[in-house]
């Protein structure tokens, strides 16, 4: 049956507030778990931090006293709800082993949006952008083993292949050519508005993460990886958000972003293993579909508009976590040599991307080719997770 959370009721916003005995939920088991559990838990903190930071930055642009007090009743609980689902994380994992699910996450959340995004060039975008973390993948597993001496097939559990992807030295490009073409709000199917929303925030909470944990390493070269892959987050930030209509009203992302976070949390409730954290998918979803109707409100007092004429008439298909092997071998054997020129896409390198790799790699190997190397010298071979075969480009070949 399909769900329409514009139909739905939730919990009234005065009955959402939570208890500290409410709020401290115990972590999961990193192995008695799912592994796409932990990949669930870490979107879901992503996309409730863009829905904190969203709102802080529309009552930063609101003057209507009103309308800020009912932004920050709402926000209020979904900084309740970042830390629930953020500390349902468990304390004993490393900052490392956090770090490569995060990146298990990109590789199969983005390849799964990809897959389903009907829009050409935005399935582009994700296409390209999805083989740049799958190399980031495989550099923190190398580092991984390097420095925890353990491996990380036991995070992601034969579900995501760990090998090279387009090289990380090559993501460095001029800035100007990681701006992509914004959809068209008035034409794009809602789907594409929630993938575009998913893998930004997704993305930006990567790039928060790396700014803020990479220099509490002591090892020189984990300090120098995690710098390096911090500002190719950045850019990730930029090659996605600059896909969205900068022409949509702060009303019409309002309510974009509280739908989104109903469609994913009902998605991650279907699917749920795990019994105490499909509880958590389940009252958060009830307390989205209040904020939605909120933000509906706001729209129709603010826009003079429904919001049925930018929304979905009901939920897409769930986001799924799942496989994608098949896949990323195919984009791997395909477009491992793509850069960017402009809003497009090239096989060839340009000036500017030229003089973006000479200013800065100089004449020294990058943080992430000397992982690799440092790597090899310690074990005599790097390490990767090839469950399919070798790799699909000869060239990337152990």
């Amino acid at each position: 049956m399909a769900f329409n959370p514009l139909e739905q009721r939730g919990i009234p916003l005065d009955r959402q507030l939570r208890s500290w005995r409410e709020l401290n939920v115990a972590p999961i088991d990193p192995d008695a778990s799912d592994p796409y559990t932990r990949c669930r838990i870490i979107t879901m903190n992503g996309i409730e931090v863009e829905a904190i930071v969203f709102g802080h930055n529309l009552a930063r642009n609101c003057v209507d006293p009103e309308v800020k007090r009912q932004l920050a009743r709402t926000r209020y609980i979904e900084a309740q709800q970042q830390k629930v689902v953020n500390w349902l994380l468990p304390g004993v994992s490393s900052v490392l082993e956090t770090t490569i699910a995060y990146e298990q996450v990109a590789v199969d959340l983005t390849s799964w949006v990809a897959r389903m995004e009907p829009d050409p060039y935005l399935q582009q975008a994700y296409q390209f952008g999805v083989l740049e973390d799958f190399d980031h993948l495989y550099r923190y597993a190398n580092l991984y083993e390097m420095i925890e001496h353990r491996k990380a097939e036991a995070i992601v559990d034969g579900l995501t292949e760990v090998m090279p992807g387009r090289p990380t030295r090559m993501h460095h490009r001029n800035p100007v050519d990681n701006v992509r073409d914004a959809y068209d709000k008035t034409r794009t199917d809602p789907l594409s508005k929630l993938h575009a929303l998913t893998i930004l925030s997704a993305e930006q909470q990567t790039m928060n993460f790396y700014m803020n944990t990479g220099p509490t390493y002591m090892e020189p070269i984990a300090r120098q990886l995690y710098q390096e892959i911090g500002l190719i987050e950045e850019e990730h930030v930029t090659h996605y958000e600059s896909l969205v209509d900068p022409g949509e009203t702060w009303w019409e992302q309002l309510v974009t972003h509280e739908y989104n976070e109903c469609y994913l949390y009902h998605s991650f409730m279907e699917q749920e293993s795990h019994p105490k954290v499909k509880a958590v998918w389940e009252l958060h979803l009830n307390m989205e579909l209040e904020h939605l109707r909120i933000a509906c409100d706001l729209m129709r007092r603010h826009d003079g508009r429904e919001p049925e004429e930018i929304l979905a008439p009901e939920l897409p298909n769930v986001v799924t976590f799942e496989p994608n092997k098949a896949y990323l071998r195919e984009l791997l054997a395909t477009q491992i040599d793509l850069t960017t020129l402009g809003a497009g896409y090239v096989r060839e390198a340009h000036e500017r991307f030229e003089e973006m790799q000479a200013q800065i790699h100089g004449s020294e190997a990058p943080p992430s080719d000397r992982v690799i190397e440092q790597h090899q010298e310690m074990f005599g071979r790097d390490y990767r997770v090839e469950t399919e075969g070798p790799h699909p480009d000869a060239s990337q070949r152990a």
